[in-house]
């Protein structure tokens, strides 16, 4: 790779992300993105604004543990905020009181860099502006070792006005900012002015890293990124998959692939963290409860697929013919439609993960088995990167090294209700077996699913005493065929805790309760087999 310069990602998925149209993160949905972040790589990770609500600030507290998880070892928890409000000193500003508290590495404020903004947004002069922006980064930098300052509507406010915006950016510089990151806030602006205005701006702070925050709302997002910092940037913030208000912010996937393998830039992800862009693109959009894009770049499932009778020969002979890369190095594959060969390695790999290959070749009846398994069940509408424990137990069973704890007998759910008033409620009555014995149990629960899990717990405990530690963190249901209304097919991802560690599982079907069954017997199930329980004797 030719390193011309270093480019250094930050990502906003948990804040820019979380203001899309139709996602909700939870606290724990926030906490795992976070740590997958954390993961693969990212250098700097923004994890919402202190303050704004209840669930940032629990997130906060909840990661106030970090520096004890090896996943951060690389990487930094970012606080968002804004400048001191209008008529605040820096120092007695509780929103900039609240960064401090957070318990983040550093942090990141946004001021205004547009006169339009300053007089009809704030309603304040310009002068006033420029205080508080410098005073703001000055009181952050007594507390932070880092401090970056997002010069909101950046772009449209130079071609309004230059002289003002860079005496936005100059207010930063003198507060001691470490990057002043140009934001084009409204994602109007195309590449050649972007390469232009940052050019300019180099020049300008010769001593301080330049940045570039861009929306989507022209498409040119990532484009308006790469240009950037084809001129000299040393920050780009995006998103994961490209979530965000409006039309969205920077695909962060699309910019690090085209980052590392086609400009030569070094954005400190490695070759082999790189295999997981894909992996880590299917479990933003889990998170986010959304469908992948099937045509996403690089990672979709269509990226690397063809159909075409002379593409098809062509991608046989050599892969280059109609690929602009190599899928793997993307975390995705090759798919030629109507064959039967792809699939196998994937297996095979991860039960070397598992340790569970002894040896396996491809064309091993086990492996036969395993990968048709898992291609019947996602065609069902079963996906696996967000659950790996229940993609592990499905891998056990197809090469016969696993069987089931228990059998169920069958489960009766009865949901009521009395009156408009009235608090529903549901009574799930369950039979199972365990070996030779049989247990029968009912218990009530706030829906069928919290119902059944209890009445699967009570008639378990006896059997598995190590099951008191076990309870569900997460539950999210997703609709699959969204155009059959009521009778759509629906799939479930639950997320568990025995308090030291945590695992996902799924189900699938037409039935609600029938799929959370599903993903509730496979946490149970995945729980017994992390603590070595021996299976039951017939």
């Amino acid at each position: 790779m030719s390193n011309l310069h270093r480019v250094e990602i930050f990502d906003t998925t948990l804040r820019d992300g979380g203001q899309t149209a139709g996602i909700n993160f939870s606290t724990e949905d926030k906490q795992r993105i976070a740590d997958q972040l954390a993961e693969f790589g990212i250098p700097w990770i923004e994890g919402g604004w202190p303050g704004a609500s209840p669930k940032d600030d629990a997130f906060f507290e909840n990661m106030r543990q970090r520096h004890d998880n090896p996943l951060w070892k690389s990487s930094k928890l970012v606080a968002f905020g804004c400048t001191a409000r209008p008529g605040n000193a820096a120092e007695h500003d509780p929103g900039l009181a609240k960064l401090v508290a957070s318990g983040a590495d550093a942090a990141c404020i946004f001021g205004k860099a547009s006169v339009l903004h300053v007089t009809k947004a704030l309603g304040i002069q310009k002068a006033e502006n420029i205080e508080l922006v410098r005073d703001s980064i000055s009181f952050l930098k007594q507390h932070f070792d880092a401090v970056f300052f997002d010069a909101e509507h950046f772009f449209d406010g130079y071609n309004d006005d230059a002289e003002y915006a860079v005496e936005v950016l100059q207010a930063a510089a003198q507060g001691g900012a470490d990057t002043l990151v140009l934001c084009d806030t409204n994602g109007g602006n195309i590449p050649y002015r972007i390469a232009e205005v940052v050019t300019r701006m180099l020049e300008l702070f010769p001593g301080i890293a330049i940045g570039i925050h861009a929306h989507n709302d022209c498409e040119l997002a990532v484009a308006n990124s790469l240009a950037a910092a084809r001129v000299g940037a040393r920050q780009i913030q995006g998103t994961i998959n490209g979530i965000g208000e409006r039309c969205g912010n920077a695909n962060l996937i699309s910019i690090i692939a085209d980052l590392q393998l086609k400009m030569g830039i070094d954005c400190g992800i490695t070759t082999e963290k790189l295999q997981q862009l894909g992996s880590i693109s299917r479990f933003v959009n889990e998170m986010a409860n959304r469908l992948p894009w099937k045509h996403q770049p690089f990672v979709g499932l269509n990226a690397f697929t063809h159909k075409g009778g002379i593409h098809v020969s062509a991608i046989r002979k050599e892969s280059r013919l109609y690929e602009h890369v190599s899928p793997e190095l993307v975390g995705n594959r090759q798919r030629i439609l109507l064959s039967d060969q792809a699939g196998k390695s994937n297996v095979i790999v991860k039960l070397k993960e598992m340790e569970l290959d002894h040896g396996l070749q491809p064309d091993d009846p086990a492996i036969v088995k395993a990968v048709e398994q898992v291609k019947r069940l996602e065609s069902l509408g079963y996906t696996f990167e967000a659950a790996e424990a229940s993609f592990q137990l499905l891998l056990l069973k197809a090469t016969g090294r696993f069987k089931h704890y228990f059998e169920l007998e069958s489960f009766r759910v009865i949901d009521e209700k009395h009156g408009h008033e009235g608090k529903a409620y549901s009574e799930a009555t369950l039979r199972v077996t365990v070996g030779s014995k049989t247990a029968h149990t009912a218990a009530l629960g706030n829906g069928p699913i919290n119902a059944i899990d209890s009445a699967l717990r009570k008639a378990l405990i006896d059997f598995y005493p190590n099951l008191s530690s076990f309870q569900l963190s997460d539950f999210k249901v997703r609709v699959l065929t969204t155009k059959e209304g009521t009778r759509a097919k629906v799939r479930v991802l639950i997320e568990s805790t025995d308090g030291k560690r945590k695992w996902s599982t799924v189900g699938v079907s037409t039935n609600m309760i029938e799929a959370g069954y599903q993903a509730l017997m496979d946490s149970i199930e995945y729980k017994l087999l992390l603590d070595q329980t021996p299976f039951p004797e017939l």
